[in-house]
């Protein structure tokens, strides 16, 4: 036997179901709110220094949820903030780390913010493709990295002297920057061991590449920025700066 609804009858049911959906949203938001508080009063009272909390949010897993402090720091909690997880939080199906992909996030930076004048180039090819990247040298990392710089092409690589290793890592870069031809002063230290020379000059835009490397928490090197506003820490393949310099804009 078929059913028929009157006009009436229909829109009764119409407003009933929107009733429903706003009573469970609402209910969902209360939820998450307590949630939230309950997380935000536990985790201090419980746990002595511990840093403020920036944000609380619900993660794709039922029962846990992210939370960042220090600007930038992820760790992971249960609804009450009875269970604290340091670690990285991984989708199986979808094989994405999630929680790199958040840090990802949260560390992006406009590629052009970065002060480019401070910065001296390695030109590959055309150099039509950029990046850019903060690095000691005396970082073991960054030789590394920069011997599969050496293999990209049509690139342009925007070298920020970021001398966070000690003294002399300070006076190195002071010679790399003075030197008549920094490119090559920075790849004879860097991939063929030869000391640069001593050569003096304004060596301001280093300490202001310490500065600005302060204000947006670049703390280890290499440190590579990418044109579509990707910060990558470490000395990552050739493979992966390939994709990243292939990724559109911001």
């Amino acid at each position: 036997m078929m059913l028929s609804f009157t006009a009436a009858a229909r829109a009764a049911v119409s407003r009933l179901g929107r009733a429903l959906l706003l009573g469970g949203l609402l209910a969902t938001g209360l939820g998450a709110q307590a949630n939230e508080a309950a997380i935000r009063k536990n985790l201090p009272e419980r746990l002595p220094n511990f840093p403020t909390i920036d944000e609380v949010r619900r993660t794709p897993m039922p029962g846990l949820f992210e939370v960042r402090i220090n600007g930038t720091e992820i760790i992971y909690t249960d609804a009450q903030g009875n269970f604290v997880i340091q670690g990285v939080l991984l989708d199986t199906q979808a094989r994405v780390n999630l929680t790199e992909q958040r840090v990802e996030q949260l560390t992006a930076l406009p590629f052009d913010q970065l002060p480019l004048k401070d910065a001296f180039k390695l030109v590959r090819g055309n150099g039509e493709r950029q990046m850019a990247v903060f690095e000691d040298p005396n970082c073991g990392f960054c030789k590394r990295l920069e011997r599969d710089l050496a293999k990209l092409e049509n690139a342009t690589i925007h070298i920020f002297l970021y001398p966070i290793l000690g003294q002399d890592s300070v006076t190195k870069s002071n010679h790399i920057w003075c030197a008549k031809d920094r490119a090559k002063a920075w790849e004879d230290w860097m991939l063929r061991n030869i000391t640069p020379p001593a050569a003096e000059c304004d060596t301001s835009a280093i300490a202001r590449n310490v500065e600005f490397g302060r204000t947006h928490r670049i703390t280890g090197t290499p440190t590579t920025f990418f044109v579509n506003g990707a910060r990558v820490p470490g000395a990552v393949g050739l493979e992966r700066i390939e994709a990243a310099l292939q990724a559109p804009r911001r």
